[in-house]
Parts: C-alpha cells; sequence; structure tokens
C-alpha cells in the first residue's frame, strides 16, 4: 500500500452511509479504496487524481458531473494556484453551480465572479500541511446548496 493510504476514519463511513450523493476529487492512491467508495455510496460522482495510476484512470474520468435537485456539480481534481482560481473555474466551467477540486488537501469554500461555488474538501486521511484531516457535507434543497460544513477528524494515533 502507498506511504499516505490510510484507513478510512469510521466518521467519514459513517457521513457516506447516510450520503445520498458522494463527491470524490481524486488521489484515490489505490483500487481498493474507489472500490469500499463504490460498495458503500447510493451515487458516487469521482474523478482520478494526480496519484492515481493507470487502473484508476481507466476507471474514472478526469471531470465528472451531475445533477442533484436542480444544482449543476461538477468534480475536478486540479484547479490551478490559489491566485486566480475563481475567475478560471469560472471560465472553465460557465455551466455549473458548484465545482468539487481537490489536489491541495487544503479546504477552500468560495464563490467565484457568477456565482460559482468552489469546494475542497481538504482530505480525511492525508492533512498534510494542515493542522486536521477534514472531509465536507453539505445539502441540497430547492436547487439551493445549504448547510455546507468542513468537519474535522479526530488526530490519528
Amino acid at each position: 500500500m502507498p506511504k499516505r493510504a490510510r484507513e478510512l476514519p469510521s466518521a467519514l463511513l459513517a457521513e457516506m452511509d447516510r450520503a445520498d450523493v458522494v463527491f470524490h476529487a481524486g488521489d484515490w492512491v489505490d483500487v481498493a479504496t474507489l472500490d469500499v467508495f463504490q460498495a458503500r455510496a447510493r451515487r458516487l460522482v469521482a474523478v482520478h487524481g494526480n496519484n492515481d495510476g493507470p487502473e484508476l484512470r481507466a476507471r474514472l474520468d478526469e471531470v465528472a458531473r451531475a445533477e442533484c435537485d436542480g444544482l449543476r456539480f461538477g468534480v475536478v481534481h486540479e484547479t490551478g494556484p490559489a491566485q486566480g482560481r475563481e475567475r478560471r473555474c469560472a471560465d472553465r466551467f460557465p455551466d455549473l453551480d458548484v465545482l468539487v477540486f481537490g489536489h491541495s488537501h487544503i479546504p477552500w469554500d468560495t464563490v467565484a465572479p457568477g456565482g460559482l461555488r468552489l469546494l475542497n474538501p481538504g482530505s480525511p486521511t492525508d492533512r498534510r500541511r494542515q493542522p486536521y484531516c477534514t472531509y465536507m457535507t453539505a445539502e441540497v434543497s430547492d436547487g439551493r446548496l445549504l448547510d455546507v460544513r468542513l468537519h474535522r477528524l479526530p488526530p490519528r494515533t
């Protein structure tokens, strides 16, 4: 198993069991993790990341899209540097309401010009330079994104 791969936290698995849709922005690192998500999630909207090998890239696209209760979501791994991210993403994805992205492992929640919401949940298994491992939850109702929450996971012992 690659160095950064970790056992999935029980809190994350419990949220996955409750969720109608699970979004994952890549860096699965191993096929077994994707298999767990596909087995547990009612609906999985996911992409591959830069740390994912040929087997994962064969099963996942670079960009994924989904509609949830009238809200148009996209998922992509890489969005480039933080500087100018909102404008770049708004230009690249003019047909979306929400873009979930990964790569940096740094939680992010902003709104681009034109209203595109950009969300990065961080990482539940590899905090890198962040103080906590994290994931996000949100609710969608009547075409609106509600109650977006960043969850901190307890430190691993």
